[in-house]
């Protein structure tokens, strides 16, 4: 049996800023509906933000659990954390808690719907 990955849903209060920056940082296109943004790029599942009223976003790491994370990896963790902050990231780490040289270590940012993620050195 195989099971396969179709889509990561994210849950946001408002889709459009959430979807726009997942857009804005990976690339793909975008298709819309009233309720759904589902954003697809070459070599990931589906993206899909899904409109949630009453979002509360995660307080994560002083607070709640995470919710989600996403890992992503790039050639150039210096150009991929200014990317990820003209999209609309914010770190939720200072940028000397990780060696960019090191395979263990990431950047810690939010999105704009508080979802974590880390880059990490490919």
């Amino acid at each position: 049996m195989k099971i396969n990955l179709v889509s990561v849903v994210i849950d946001a209060g408002e889709p459009e800023s959430e979807s726009a920056f997942w857009h804005r940082l990976l690339g793909g296109s975008i298709a819309k509906t009233d309720t759904h943004h589902f954003i697809q790029i070459d070599g990931f599942p589906v993206f899909v933000i899904q409109r949630a009223p009453g979002h509360i976003p995660p307080n994560w790491p002083e607070g709640n659990s995470q919710q989600l994370h996403i890992d992503l990896t790039t050639d150039d963790l210096a150009a991929a954390d200014r990317a990820a902050l003209e999209a609309g990231a914010r770190r939720l780490r200072p940028l000397d808690d990780v060696d960019p040289a090191s395979q263990n270590g990431g950047r810690v940012y939010a999105s704009p719907a508080g979802h974590p993620f880390c880059l990490r050195s490919a």
